[in-house]
């Protein structure tokens, strides 16, 4: 069965704000604000990867300090916009 979007987003946005740093917890939260209504399903599931992955690689792709990987480039580069630099 697939999860009903309004689901799907009220737990996306509760796992943006539940990581494990608190300097991701504000980045994720302010990108979800700004666009997660707005993502098509397959940007969703992107997304959803994009937070299973280790909050220290996700600082370092998001603040600049590391490439992300490929598929997620556009998606990190997107929440660089958004949040601003964070360096």
């Amino acid at each position: 069965m697939t999860e009903p979007r309004d689901i799907r987003l009220k737990r996306l946005h509760m796992r943006s704000m539940r990581r494990g740093t608190k300097e991701m917890d504000m980045i994720l939260i302010r990108y979800c604000g700004a666009r997660l209504d707005a993502l098509a399903a397959a940007e969703l599931d992107l997304y959803d990867a994009l937070l299973s992955e280790n909050d220290q690689d996700l600082y370092q792709w998001v603040s600049g300090q590391a490439a992300p990987p490929g598929r997620f480039a556009a998606l990190v580069d997107d929440i660089r916009q958004v949040v601003g630099n964070t360096e």
